[in-house]
């Protein structure tokens, strides 16, 4: 289904191409990229605002246009809480806490602090590589979502959609560093929120204001915001969605694209006021991605999509609408476009940006001593290119994961965000752990949770929780010429019972298959706790058999 028009092809086509041209434009200015400082944290200079709306951006990308308003269309608006856990942590804390911990050290990676915290290599390595894999798995998600949508709206097929996105990323990240990175998000960050309130606006117009809006959503059940069922296995719950959050946040508050955006700050005051400032506006674009799944057109107009079978994944129901509400209207669908593929851009170029610099400060450097600064930059660039390629591959084994967008992308990256940030809670809170300990509860947290993640999206013991009821479908018909008459004829879609039942079979679990079935959003606050208690055990293990052998020692020297 789509009715894209050329006129629509130019639109998006002027959103890749002004995106190319920011990233030209400061790879033959300034500095010119000739440098790291340069390439990496923009000369320690950049401002307030612009760095704001790159940080909000960084973590927005396709599953917020698309995963959010699929996540409340099917399940309803309980998911609306993690905007106020994630904005407390991300934002709040890390104004509080991470600002003044890492802005005055000066440096480019965030896992330069561990090294320098626990004066171990290997640990500073480890932490380093299980990075890597989460921003490779965490962009490839992105870049799934963004083909999603592309694919239902244009005549792009996914793999070339996943293509695109990927390339013109790579292209203004190389040349222009994380000054293209972060003026680009800006420019970005305009067109998917025009992108998002053009389709607000337009579908309440389309269902009759906003009262009939409050009321279809709340006839389809849409708010049920407050369930407090202490079950872990719950997919919601507001002890689920806040509390693991509230870890899934932590974990973006040491990230390397946050800390790269610290750093390239001038002062630390500066730095504060970015992280301040960027609360508010995650918080209010969230929420507009969110209002999109509440509006209850199909629930007015008794033409539900998925209900009807005239789609079958949830994230496609962005896509669909927009199709529906700008029938006939030029550029619309082609705005609708180009802010899904902005949303993405950012974070997949922002991602980029903190592949290259981690892999250039954490591991090639070291082995590079005589390095001129123009060589070490070329090579960063290289990187890019690198990882760009490696999270198209990603991107397609995503598409084999069921769920939606939202949902894929917080247990899949789970595996390597609850460990990383134990790895970093035990750095900057607990003076007592060493670095045998971090390094043996970073391991043991990666690889229980990986094995959990894994579990939990491919095992065949999860009970899928069943959709909300869904809109009617009387309206539901699909024109379909007649071979030997110019007049149409209307078939009525039959529909389908997969929203509220659950038709795919499951069996019951072993009791060590127990554990795939808790609920996502617990999975990075495991891993976090898991890591940090293996880490405390490790540490205070090691502490005391040092200490035994050192008491041994000074016995025996006692003795001669």
């Amino acid at each position: 289904m789509n009715s894209f028009s050329i006129v629509d092809y130019v639109v998006f086509g002027a959103t890749i191409l002004m995106s190319l041209g920011i990233g030209l434009y400061f790879a033959l200015s300034g500095g010119r990229q000739r440098s790291t400082s340069e390439f990496l944290v923009g000369g320690r200079n950049m401002q307030i605002i612009p760095v704001a709306l790159s940080l909000v951006v960084s973590f927005e990308s396709s599953i917020m246009v698309l995963g959010y308003p699929a996540e409340v269309y099917v399940y309803g608006a309980q998911v609306w809480i993690t905007c106020f856990s994630s904005c407390l942590t991300v934002f709040i804390l890390t104004g509080l806490l991470v600002v003044p911990l890492m802005h005055p050290l000066k440096i480019m990676s965030v896992n330069e602090y561990i090294q320098r915290r626990f004066n171990s290599r290997a640990v500073r390595l480890f932490g380093t590589f299980v990075g890597l894999l989460y921003y490779v798995f965490y962009i490839g998600i992105v870049v799934f979502g963004t083909a999603i949508g592309l694919e239902e709206v244009t005549d792009i097929p996914k793999v070339w959609s996943m293509f695109l996105a990927i390339f013109a990323a790579i292209i203004y990240t190389a040349m222009g560093g994380i000054k293209a990175v972060v003026w680009t998000d800006v420019f970005q960050s305009f067109i998917m929120t025009l992108g998002i309130l053009v389709i607000i606006i337009k579908g309440t117009l389309d269902v009759g204001g906003v009262v009939e809006v409050w009321s279809a959503a709340s006839k389809g059940g849409r708010f049920n915001m407050l369930n407090f069922d202490p079950d872990p296995t719950v997919r919601h719950t507001f002890w689920g969605l806040y509390f693991g959050y509230l870890a899934r946040g932590l974990s973006l508050s040491f990230n390397q694209s946050t800390v790269q955006r610290i750093c390239s700050m001038k002062t630390q005051r500066g730095a504060q006021k970015v992280t301040f400032l960027a609360g508010p506006i995650y918080w209010l674009s969230s929420t507009l991605s969110m209002l999109i799944g509440i509006e209850g057109y199909y629930d007015h107009l008794g033409r539900d999509p998925l209900a009807s079978g005239q789609i079958t994944d949830p994230t496609q129901i962005l896509p669909f609408l927009t199709v529906d509400i700008f029938k006939g209207i030029p550029r619309m669908l082609g705005l609708f476009v180009a802010a899904v593929c902005s949303a993405s851009l950012s974070t997949i170029s922002s991602g980029l940006s903190s592949l290259s610099a981690t892999t250039w400060e954490d591991i090639l450097k070291h082995h590079l001593p005589n390095h001129s600064d123009f060589k070490a930059t070329l090579v960063a660039k290289v990187a890019v290119i690198i990882y760009g390629v490696f999270s198209f591959g990603v991107a397609i084994l995503i598409s084999l994961v069921s769920g939606t967008l939202l949902q894929i992308s917080v247990s899949v990256v789970a595996a390597f965000t609850g460990p990383l940030c134990g790895l970093f809670i035990m750095a900057a809170f607990c003076p007592w752990a060493n670095a045998k300990g971090a390094f043996t509860g970073t391991l043991v947290g990666s690889i229980i949770m990986m094995w959990i993640c894994l579990g939990s999206a491919f095992s065949d013991v999860v009970k899928p929780t069943p959709w909300l009821p869904p809109a009617s479908t009387y309206q539901c018909m699909t024109a379909t010429p007649p071979v030997a008459s110019n007049t149409s004829t209307w078939t009525t879609f039959t529909p389908s019972v997969h929203n509220t039942l659950v038709a795919e079979t499951f069996r019951e679990p072993t009791w060590i298959e127990e554990i795939y079935r808790l609920s996502y959003v617990w999975l990075g606050l495991l891993g976090t706790c898991l890591t940090t208690l293996t880490g405390f055990a490790a540490s205070w293990i090691t502490e005391c058999s040092e200490s035994c052998w050192a008491s041994a020692d000074d016995a025996n020297r006692g003795r001669t």
